[in-house]
């Protein structure tokens, strides 16, 4: 249990920051209670990795072959990435940080499904394009049928409200489906999971994140999707969800943070306003890059540290 204790801190850091991409527009508008976002969230984020967390899991344990000790190893090097990132201000996806670590032991193995890698890549670059297009499609065809409703100020608010619950829900199922694998592959990669055992530590772990330490994350960062008006949260909360459902089928983990920036520039791209600033893109490049890097290069330095060997002078 103590080799795992490192997935499950992954696990729960996680939880606690993406419960924002999800619920954070409902809770921070006052349009649904903390408590009740959070058992909705916990609740669909443990059934998505059950479900539907195979697929992902799959895909990274397979990337590199792990010893145990290489797996906490790597799932260190994730997590110290994730919190180094976040105390730099910078975005940071815990798919990356959990790849370059897991690259970090394939270097030193000399050991790499190349592959494999290049999905993984590939799907990192077209998350943020996949969240634009789907938002621009999404916001379309939803005000088309909007429109067409004929509903008084009062019903359009419920309306709204009981749609950002079924999105938010929706959205917590995909990011446990798609993002369980970043907390336990490592472990089902070294033989020491089962696929099934991994899904449910996983899904456990980010479900605490979320009941016991997002409430804050999910009230600021939600007031950022607040600024939109409610129904182009909306569409930014369900064009996140349906992106990251999408590669959660191809079996690549990605980052809902940046599937949501995505559905943010497409929603501006709709309603012709920039909504994203130059600053903020620059940002999430910066996250890009050296998330991955820096994984990778803290997990090369601890394998290293724990194989030291004292040798006593003579």
């Amino acid at each position: 249990m103590l080799s795992l204790s490192s997935a499950i801190y992954l696990g729960w850091s996680l939880g606690a920051n993406d419960a924002s991409n999800v619920f954070g527009s409902a809770v921070a508008s006052r349009m649904l209670k903390f408590r009740t976002a959070a058992i909705l969230a916990s609740a669909f984020v443990v059934l998505g990795a059950l479900l539907e967390g195979q697929a992902g899991i799959e895909t990274l344990k397979g990337l590199t072959q792990l010893t145990l000790k290489q797996a906490v190893v790597s799932s260190v090097a994730a997590a110290v990435t994730v919190t180094i990132m976040t105390l730099l201000g910078l975005p940071v996806s815990t798919s990356q940080a959990v790849v370059g670590a897991i690259l970090g032991i394939g270097f030193i193995n000399r050991h790499l499904n190349i592959a494999g890698l290049g999905k993984v890549l590939v799907c990192w670059f077209g998350t943020p394009v996949g969240g634009a297009v789907i938002a621009i499609i999404a916001y379309k065809v939803l005000a088309l049928l909007y429109n067409r409703i004929r509903i008084d100020l009062f019903e359009s608010d419920i309306l709204i409200r009981l749609s950002l619950v079924a999105a938010g829900s929706y959205g917590s199922y995909a990011l446990g489906a798609n993002n369980v694998a970043n907390v336990t592959a490592v472990f089902v990669g070294a033989g020491y999971l089962n696929v099934p055992a991994a899904a449910l530590v996983g899904g456990l772990s980010i479900g605490l994140g979320i009941f016991t330490f997002s409430r804050r994350v999910m009230e600021t960062v939600g007031r950022r999707l607040v600024r939109l008006d409610p129904f182009s949260a909306l569409i930014v909360v369900l064009a996140q969800a349906i992106t990251v459902h999408i590669y959660t089928f191809i079996g690549v983990p990605v980052s809902t943070s940046q599937a949501v920036i995505g559905a943010i520039l497409g929603v501006g791209i709709v309603k012709g306003i920039s909504t994203v600033s130059t600053r903020t893109l620059v940002n999430i490049l910066i996250g890009w890059f050296f998330t991955p890097v820096i994984a990778s290069f803290i997990a090369v330095v601890l394998f290293f540290a724990i194989h030291l060997r004292y040798m006593p002078t003579p």
